[in-house]
């Protein structure tokens, strides 16, 4: 445990700046003499770019050796070399210049770069006798070379660093501002998590990142024969257990071929893939499209189809059911070629596999391409570094409490290991495999259910191994805080903000790169689909492009709110409404919905919103110009140009230029404009005013006074 002053000292700050630093990374304190613990030491010293407090106390102990004493204590003979402090005060006031000195506090004390001829400055500002020092020359030199640039400074006072680096050069020397590197800042809710898994990280260097089993999801229409199928890889019997034919629970299996592994998510459909992937759970690598032979592309295929393809993942066609007499594999591929999805046979790049979830036939076939997709993709992850993954799934069972299904993506989960998942903490008891086998460890691409958690997360949460269960208690402690207070303040603040039109109407992309509008369409009939697709795609631009995520007919669903949220979409209605829950759903997930019954009005905000993507130009009009004819001096801080408008106007809200000459002795805004003793708006030509710049003085009789306006314009398209 340290003071807050104590540890000030060691890392070379004052106390107050020090409790400032605190005050951004959350820790709150009552003032220097409060303690710190070792923790939050660390975290101060990760702020300010040391590894220890240790390295902190070595840099700095150099700049102990001479501390600087306040100006009211400095001996006589250090102030004697001012010989003409009043007139200098006095010609300070008459010349005013942006650059001014102001008297110094206490300063923290820069050094010399160890590098020959370059100061660095540990603040934009430094003392005149320490700048002197730097650069092994008497003060009194420093201040009159001060005095020729008109910038009056006592030898205690402190001079910007654009006139440290004018002087500097003067005298053949290099002055810049010392560049400490900062860690990214990290969301308030997970600064301890991110700091942990920081100091946990190891680097993946080429030699320690091994192939990993790839994880494969299967996907398709309800009665295709998904369950079936996963059952016959498997060669165990799943199905008969489950009522319709339909899976109830979210389970993760491994098999291998020919000494290789594939890890298997059995999933209750796309529902809940697409609900894993928005909370940022990308746990699949590969997705196993399954359409039956016989019925061929329904609607459930093409809304999983959408999600695949959303998710970024390759795509494997199961083509199912190939032992009925009633099986067509051609015109399930003309199906899938009509919905943009080539596969081999006919051109394409995709997979497409004849399988029998009965006869076991291609399921080999089935299992090497898989194989083969996972070589291509090179899916390799480092098994010694601290374990993480996501949640597959979670519940509370009896005689085990709260437990977890959960795929290691890195690193290897053990035992024993102290463990952050979602918002709660435990040690792991125990690891049980997907055959109901107790494990001691468990690598990537593995799925494993623990035991040991104080409770049971969510599906997609992440899980992350910890140093100690101190650790993780205190990590799981905040997370469960920040939801409550988002919880106090209220559902608004809890939801996760999306993109939304209106956010758009009115908000520039950064950067030059392309931009991208993800929208959802959802109509009343197929013709109505199809236009509305149509008029979107012929809005052409060089700048924006539209990617239309999905369009069908019918209501909006629960289901287009998740593929929306998970892609960052918007949802636009036409001639429709919203099923039973969608809109509960819209509101938590923060995806906003637009519903129109004018399809050129759907039309008129999407082409707003592309617009609104891209940065507005600005553009600069001067809109007047007056000449200072008096100057009058309300106190030694403010003074009132006393103007006559030369041309156009000045409005109180313009920017303005102060000009002497050609030169510009001032950019900014009107502090007040003022007609006849009362504020004015507006000053036209011909007509006298009082101008008062805000924060600036350094004006005379003869000064020209330039106001202007920046318009933004709106791109085109």
């Amino acid at each position: 445990m340290m003071t807050v002053l104590q540890t000030a000292k060691d890392v070379g700050v004052s106390a107050d700046e020090l409790i400032e630093i605190l005050g951004d990374i959350d820790i709150a304190v009552d003032g220097p003499d409060a303690e710190l613990n070792d923790e939050q030491i660390a975290q101060v010293c990760d702020e300010l770019g040391y590894a220890s407090i240790e390295e902190a106390r070595a840099d700095n102990a150099g700049s102990e050796e001479e501390p600087e004493a306040p100006a009211a204590e400095k001996p006589a003979e250090e102030v004697a070399p001012e010989p003409a402090a009043p007139a200098a005060e006095k010609a300070a006031l008459a010349e005013e210049v942006p650059t001014a000195a102001k008297t110094a506090p206490a300063a923290e004390k820069s050094v010399p770069s160890k590098e020959p001829g370059l100061i660095e400055l540990k603040k934009p500002k430094v003392v005149v006798k320490e700048f002197a020092e730097m650069m092994d020359l008497k003060p009194n030199v420093v201040i009159a070379e001060l005095m020729k640039m008109n910038v009056f400074a006592s030898i205690n006072a402190e001079i910007d660093l654009k006139v440290a680096k004018e002087i500097g050069q003067k005298h053949g020397f290099t002055v810049r501002k010392e560049e400490k590197k900062k860690a990214p800042p990290q969301p308030k809710a997970s600064a301890k998590k991110a700091a942990a898994r920081k100091k946990q990280d190891v680097p993946d260097t080429p030699d320690a990142l091994l192939p990993r089993p790839p994880v494969v999801t299967f996907m398709g229409h309800v009665d295709h024969g998904k369950t079936s199928l996963l059952d016959k890889v498997r060669h165990t019997r799943v199905t008969a257990g489950e009522s319709g034919g339909i899976t109830q629970h979210i389970g993760a299996y491994t098999v291998e071929l020919n000494d290789n592994k594939i890890t298997f998510l059995d999933t209750p459909g796309h529902a809940a893939f697409t609900a894993m992937r928005a909370r940022g759970a990308n746990l699949t690598d590969i997705v196993v499209l399954v359409v039956a032979a016989d019925d061929g592309v329904m609607p459930q295929t093409l809304e999983a189809l959408r999600h695949a393809k959303a998710a970024g993942v390759c795509i494997i066609i199961a083509m199912n059911k190939m032992d009925l007499r009633s099986a067509n594999p051609d015109r399930v591929k003309q199906q899938l070629q009509e919905h943009e999805v080539m596969v081999e046979d006919w051109g394409g790049d995709i997979g497409c596999i004849p399988v029998s979830a009965q006869t076991g036939e291609g399921i080999d076939s089935l299992l090497e391409r898989i194989l083969l997709e996972a070589e291509m993709l090179e899916l390799k992850a480092n098994p010694n570094k601290p374990a993480s993954g996501f949640v597959v799934e979670a519940q509370m069972e009896q005689g085990m409490g709260p437990t977890a299904s959960v795929l290691v993506k890195e690193g290897t989960l053990k035992v024993g290991d102290p463990v952050v998942c979602g918002k709660y903490w435990g040690r792991i008891k125990a690891l049980i495999s997907d055959q109901g086998k107790k494990i001691r460890a468990a690598g990537p691409s593995t799925a494993v259910k623990i035991l040991g958690l104080t409770n049971a997360p969510g599906a997609g949460d992440e899980f992350q191994t910890m140093s100690s269960d101190k650790e993780a208690r205190a990590i799981s402690e905040e997370l469960q805080a920040e939801e409550r207070r988002n919880q106090l303040g209220g559902a608004g603040a809890a939801a996760p903000k999306k993109m939304s039109l209106d956010d758009l109407f009115g908000t520039a992309g950064v950067g030059g790169e392309k931009k991208e509008l993800k929208v959802i369409i959802k109509a009343d009939v197929q013709g109505s689909v199809e236009a509305i697709a149509h008029s979107l795609s012929g809005i052409k631009s060089d700048k924006v492009e539209i990617n239309i995520i999905s369009n069908d007919v019918g209501n909006i669903t629960v289901n287009d709110v998740m593929l929306a949220s998970a892609s960052d979409a918007i949802i636009l209605g036409f001639h429709t409404g919203k099923e039973s829950g969608a809109n509960a759903a819209a509101k938590r997930e923060g995806v906003e919905i637009r519903l129109y019954s004018i399809i050129y009005e759907l039309i008129e905000d999407v082409e707003s919103a592309m617009k609104g993507l891209l940065e507005p130009e600005l553009r600069e009009q001067v809109i007047g110009e007056a000449e200072i004819k008096e100057v009058f001096e309300l106190s030694k801080k403010s003074k009132i140009a006393g103007c006559m408008v030369m041309s156009g106007r000045v409005t109180a809200k313009a920017s303005i230029r102060i000009k002497r000459g050609r030169d510009i002795l001032f950019e900014g805004l009107i502090g007040s404009l003022k007609r006849f003793q009362n504020d004015a708006a507006e000053v036209r030509q011909g007509q006298e005013c009082g101008i008062r710049p805000d924060n600036f003085t350094n004006f005379e009789v003869g000064d020209t006074i330039e106001a202007y306006i920046v318009e933004k314009i709106t791109q085109e398209l």
